[in-house]
């Protein structure tokens, strides 16, 4: 297994759904239940309902916002039950990724149902004579997923209501200081996804929306608020090093700097295995 390779098995780690229950809406699947959350989901049956095809939110519910009112009321038990923790952040509840938006739910909870979460991830890219050099940011060591890990230059997750673009504009103001004239120039380069088993039972389906900005020379992002301590400009062979034989990138990151080393032809591929596995979840 190459160094590569063992990043995005790490991000794929639930070889089959076998043992989870399908989550519904109105008929259509939106995520995947484990057992242990199955068991807390029984003591709500005025709103979860349960038959041959899984689990499925109460048909009575009508439209997004009272499916959302509905999930709402049973986070903060579940929660006491420590079978999730509420973030205070909603995001869409959809089937595909461009598809309706159903609902919404609370950012924790997205892994307990096993519904997709959709983020933006945007490479910082310099080129000078030298080669090609890569904006990296070391996530605050407070943070509770991937403390003092590199992340992007700009990253996060897209919240209700908002498109990757409105998002990217968003968190490259918040995140690195980045003028909006800079970062409406990021192209969209692609996605990657994955399907990832988390230790409480619970199941990530996340789709990555991957952008590419060139920053001039002289540019540099400042940290604008406490999700990332510094910024650094690598060469992207100390950063293809990095990922390939360390462990110092944030899970998922490490498929975002692959795609762009495929892109760049920086990294062989012989018959498109590295490629193929950065597109493993939802659609």
């Amino acid at each position: 297994m190459t160094g590569f390779q063992r990043h995005i098995d790490a991000c794929n780690n639930l070889a089959s759904p076998a043992g989870y229950l399908a989550f519904r809406i109105e008929g259509v699947q939106v995520g995947w239940i484990g057992p242990e959350f199955c068991r807390a989901l029984t003591f709500f049956p005025r709103d979860i309902h349960f038959d041959a095809e899984g689990v499925t939110l109460a048909w009575r519910l009508r439209g997004p916002g009272a499916r959302s009112e509905a999930l709402a009321r049973l986070l903060p038990p579940l929660a006491a039950a420590g079978h999730l923790r509420i973030r205070d952040e909603l995001f869409d509840i959809r089937a595909e990724s461009a598809g309706p938006v159903l609902g919404v739910l609370d950012r924790g909870a997205l892994p307990a149902f096993g519904v997709m979460s959709q983020g933006v991830h945007v490479n910082g890219l310099v080129r000078r004579a030298d080669g090609l050099h890569v904006w990296v940011g070391f996530r605050s060591k407070h943070k509770p997923v991937a403390p003092g890990l590199i992340d992007n230059i700009v990253a996060g997750g897209i919240p209700a209501g908002l498109t990757p673009d409105e998002c990217l504009m968003k968190e490259a103001a918040e995140e690195a200081g980045l003028d909006a004239a800079l970062a409406v120039q990021a192209r969209p380069v692609g996605r990657v996804s994955y399907v990832m088993r988390e230790a409480a039972g619970g199941v990530r389906r996340d789709v990555l929306h991957c952008y590419d900005l060139d920053v001039p020379e002289g540019v540099v992002p400042v940290p604008h608020d406490d999700e990332v301590e510094r910024f650094e400009l690598w060469p992207v062979v100390r950063l293809v090093e990095a990922v390939r034989d360390g462990d110092g990138v944030k899970f998922n990151v490490n498929l975002v700097f692959l795609d762009l080393f495929l892109r760049e032809g920086l990294v062989a591929d012989p018959g498109g295995v590295l490629r193929a596995g950065l597109d493993q979840g939802p659609a």
